[in-house]
């Protein structure tokens, strides 16, 4: 059972994982792959709500897939969206990546096949990926227009039977430090990071939630 003091202090984090972006009609619908399959059902749901007109699934099979699936990441979240009723004419796949910049370097080069040039992204990835996948698409794609978003769930209830509230934590703990990390890898755009917030990932530090932290 966490503490009521584990619970805020991961309830800063989550909420700072978002960015809050306010979606507006785009040319492309971007889904990076991932363990949650509620990301591609997200995907799926802006598409037939008719906010762009071209669905793309990139991910092969990352850190966390590799060890659950033998198929990769984009192709599974491709046959939910169809399951949905998102035409197959509206759907492109990359399966080759296996992290967030190189969701986008090879989403980059299926385009240039594809010879199509969108300008405005709407990127759908977990809840307590939003910033870190806004940050990386910018270092690496800055001309294009770009919102981010996520299942619309809260931290409370998005535990399930395939990852524990525990786990989110040592995860949205590690994807913090790399927020704060990549930048000077070239790997991602700097953010702002207030001091509550730093605070909050130190306290999680202290108290065990470190599995998913990264030699500095």
């Amino acid at each position: 059972m966490l503490s009521a003091t584990t619970l805020e202090l991961a309830q800063l984090l989550w909420d700072y994982h978002h960015v809050n972006h306010t979606l507006q009609k785009s040319d492309c619908i971007l889904v990076l792959g991932s363990h949650d399959l509620r990301v591609a059902e997200r995907g799926a749901e802006l598409y037939l709500a008719g906010w762009a007109p071209l669905l793309i699934f990139s991910g092969g099979l990352g850190r966390l897939t590799q060890e659950m699936w033998s198929e990769p990441e984009a192709k599974k979240f491709a046959k939910i969206a169809l399951e949905m009723g998102v035409p197959t004419e509206a759907i492109l796949i990359e399966n080759q990546s296996t992290n967030t910049g190189e969701n986008i370097l090879f989403t980059q080069q299926l385009l240039e096949k594809e010879k199509l040039t969108p300008e405005k992204f709407i990127v759908v990835q977990k809840p307590y990926m939003e910033r870190r996948s806004f940050a990386t698409f910018k270092k690496h794609w800055p001309q294009k227009e770009l919102m981010v978003t996520s299942p619309q769930i809260s931290l409370q209830d998005y535990p399930n039977s395939e990852i524990s509230l525990e786990e989110v934590i040592h995860i949205m703990v590690g994807d913090f430090q790399r927020i704060k990390l990549y930048p000077q890898k070239g790997f991602q755009i700097a953010q702002e990071i207030p001091p509550k917030v730093e605070e909050a990932f130190e306290m999680l530090v202290t108290l065990g939630f470190d599995s998913h932290l990264i030699s500095r």
